[in-house]
């Protein structure tokens, strides 16, 4: 199903640690690590100049055994299928970990929305959703934004569904618009729970957060709400990057001010509140928490070295590679793992999903105090894991996932 080297062959290399610590069976072994559905659409859209592109499409449902796939989509020229297929199975242990009704599902389009109009990016999104629609719903498959989509596209990507079924269906998407039924507090759900596992890391650790520096790469939504909400704690958010370069100051970057920057500029480059900072180097910075929010295969072997950080709290999906990981182990940097560390979203989208399907919303300090019960549970269940088996905080995550995922299927039983 697929090469060595690939993103969804480092997914096999993490589960198979937690397989055999757990004696998985070899028959439940082979299920876990096959997708259930892998579906490639061809999504015809008449561009703006009258030509007419042809953008292909992926969506992949990995496991289902606890409930209906659940996963963002993504566009961006460098999607794969293999990419898709590890991102589904990664959804489907962060749903275990967060002991979530879900499985694992994701998507994604080859293109690039940066030289796309609104027009476009719309047409784009209706005719992929038309092609999948027979795979998706709220009881089958329920998609969310991911890299590159945002709102606007998950309220089209609602109403193409609304409009074929003949009824407006809320709970098909999460992340959407909140005047159309999206929660409170999603849009920042991803870095807060970034925030709380560092916060919980660094509790377990024995430092305080007050006066910690913090350095993020990546400066989208997940890094500038992990960055904010860690400033207000007391942290000191000493170096950022993102796609054009990035920016340091080693007594504190002022954060609200960065954040109106990228707005106006889309970039953190220029912002006249510190010295350049090359994107490469913000694993080279001196701080004590690293917050890699970017994308996925990020620290490597060739960087791992680089790092002076003794806790790393993993925004992005599969930003560390396995032998990059371990040597972190081998040097003793505590790793919160991405299945972990950034199950806030998919948690608060699940609370979208609970609140779209009773017609009742809840306020935002419902949702906050929920997600914040739901990340410290998580994170005290993996970290009792870690102990117990005496493993690092990934292999503790994927123990709990594969366990639970495991348990329920066996429950199950198989269907002849």
């Amino acid at each position: 199903m697929t090469q060595q080297g690939s993103v969804f062959g480092a997914m096999l290399r993490e589960f198979e640690g937690a397989a055999r610590i757990l004696n998985l069976e070899p028959g439940l072994w082979r299920m876990l690590t096959h997708a259930k559905r892998q579906i490639i659409v061809s999504c015809p859209v008449q561009m703006d100049n009258g030509e007419i592109e042809v953008f292909t499409g992926y969506r992949v449902q990995y496991n289902v055994t606890l409930g209906p796939a659940k996963g963002g989509i993504r566009y961006h020229p460098g999607v794969t299928l293999d990419e898709v297929t590890a991102l589904a199975a990664w959804m489907t242990w962060k749903c275990a970990v967060a002991q979530l009704p879900f499985g694992g599902g994701k998507g994604g389009v080859i293109c690039d929305p940066t030289n796309m109009s609104r027009r476009e990016l719309e047409a784009l999104t209706r005719r992929y959703t038309a092609e999948i629609i027979d795979a998706i719903g709220p009881d089958k498959d329920v998609p969310a934004p991911d890299v590159n989509t945002n709102e606007q596209i998950m309220a089209w990507f609602s109403d193409t569904y609304s409009m074929h079924v003949g009824h407006t269906s809320t709970a098909v998407v999460t992340g959407k618009p909140v005047e159309m039924g999206g929660s409170l507090g999603r849009r920042e759900a991803t870095g807060r729970g970034v925030m709380i596992t560092a916060r919980e890391s660094a509790k377990h650790l024995g430092f305080e957060l007050t006066g910690s520096r913090v350095a993020v790469q990546g400066f989208g939504n997940v890094g500038s709400v992990a960055a904010e909400l860690l400033a207000l704690q007391g942290a000191k958010i000493v170096g950022v990057t993102d796609w054009k370069g990035g920016v340091q100051n080693p007594t504190g970057l002022d954060i609200p001010k960065l954040i109106a920057h990228v707005a106006e500029h889309k970039t953190v480059l220029g912002f006249a509140g510190g010295d350049a900072l090359g994107a490469a180097d913000v694993f080279k910075l001196d701080a004590e928490i690293l917050i890699p929010a970017a994308l996925e295969n990020q620290i490597t072997e060739d960087n791992a070295g680089d790092i002076k950080a003794k806790l790393i709290v993993e925004g992005a999906n599969g930003p560390t590679t396995p032998d990059a990981h371990k040597l972190l182990h081998e040097r003793g940097v505590f790793v919160v793992p991405d299945i972990l560390a950034n199950a806030g979203g998919v948690t608060v989208s699940y609370f979208e999903w609970v609140q779209d399907r009773h017609g009742y919303f809840w306020t935002e300090k419902e949702v906050n105090e929920r997600l914040e019960a739901k990340m410290v549970e998580a994170f005290d269940v993996v970290l009792k894991t870690a102990q117990k088996y005496k493993v690092d905080m990934r292999a503790a995550a994927y123990i709990v996932a594969i366990g639970r995922v495991a348990t329920v299927t066996r429950m199950r039983g198989m269907y002849a």
